[in-house]
């Protein structure tokens, strides 16, 4: 097993990783790069068939990359069956540690009900209320505040200026990032005649672990239930999980995905950028919805894949177009029509 270091040989990456190695197995590396900056210190990869023609001038130390283009590369090669998985796990060995040093600062608020475990880091600002629970090695970052009877499991990271409500509970090696809230009131509304009245939001949030939350996120507290994410769930930034959503396991979401209440959502789905998904519904397991796409009903055939997006286009061709789709009902009338008078003579005649 590798350690903590700064610099591996090709060797060492390869039996590490499970990697085929052709080329030099005592060159070493200390870092990552794209295919056109990296330089001979430095490993690179190449996944996406895009990038191809970049490969014959690289002047990576190493590229990572499929059986197939190994002849052409003219480094060192790491073959993988996975290029950009195999990338991403030797990139780890390089990633700096964000995590702050154990202890709680002087400007911290930790209530004297909180346990805290080992090893626990707690910065400037932040704020532990009572009752809560927090796992061993976890790092609570600056300005952040942890809601009463919360429960954090070993090894989270919670980032700078995080909220979580009372009551939120996360598994062990949970990553938030900044300005994310965790728990906060669902839209729940009551209209009484002239005026809304607020329901109560009495449910909690349960996040699995190893699951991650980008930045600016925000997910809802159950009405009367619990909102869920099951383990290893992944959300970009800015993504919205309405009130008593249930998410399963693995399921990815990029950017400003948006899951309405009452919505479950399948294991090992893919969620694009700025898709939405209608509330009360549920999604299969393996769905994949396209960015910008918006989910109106359920979904029931695992594995499948929607869209609705209208790619980009010349405004001209956009705006003749659109010309013609406000006038699909009429064409669909006068199509109705013709087929009614292939059967029913007497229809040309009324």
């Amino acid at each position: 097993m590798l350690t903590h270091q700064s610099k591996y040989s090709l060797l060492q990456l390869a039996e590490r990783f499970d990697l085929e190695l052709k080329g030099n197995p005592d060159h070493f590396v200390d870092g990552v790069g794209t295919l056109r900056a990296a330089n001979n210190s430095q490993v690179s990869f190449l996944a996406n068939p895009a990038y191809r023609a970049e490969l014959d001038a690289t002047q990576a130390g190493a590229v990572v990359l499929k059986a197939g283009d190994a002849d052409c590369c003219p480094t060192n090669s790491l073959i993988a069956r996975d290029p950009y998985l195999a990338y991403a796990r030797i990139a780890t060995l390089f990633a700096p540690s964000t995590r702050q040093e154990a202890g709680i600062h002087p400007a911290a608020f930790v209530h004297p009900s909180a346990r805290l475990g080992k090893n626990v880091a707690v910065g400037p600002n932040a704020v532990i209320e009572r009752d809560c629970e927090i796992g061993d090695a976890c790092s609570i970052g600056p300005g952040s505040v942890i809601g009463r009877d919360s429960k954090l499991g070993a090894g989270c990271q919670i980032y700078a200026n995080v909220t979580l409500y009372h009551q939120s509970h996360l598994g062990q090696r949970v990553i938030v990032h900044s300005g994310v809230v965790i728990g906060s009131d669902g839209f729940g509304l009551a209209f009484a005649g002239d005026h809304w009245e607020k329901v109560p939001q009495l449910g909690k949030v349960r996040i699995g672990d190893d699951c991650e939350i980008g930045a600016g996120s925000t997910i809802d507290r159950g009405a009367i239930g619990d909102t869920v994410l099951e383990e290893d769930v992944r959300t970009d930034n800015q993504v919205q999980i309405g009130h008593n959503v249930y998410v399963g396991a693995h399921t990815a979401m990029a950017a400003k995905a948006g899951i309405a209440g009452s919505t479950r959502v399948g294991r090992y789905c893919m969620l694009g950028g700025g898709c939405g998904i209608q509330g009360h519904i549920e999604i299969a397991d393996h769905v994949t919805i396209a960015a910008r796409s918006i989910a109106y009903y359920p979904i029931t055939e695992a594995g499948s894949t929607w869209s609705a997006l209208i790619p980009a286009q010349p405004i001209t061709e956009w705006q003749r177009n659109l010309s013609r789709l406000r006038k699909l009902d009429q064409l669909a009338r006068k199509v109705f029509k013709l087929e009614r008078s292939r059967t029913d003579p007497t229809e040309n005649d009324q």
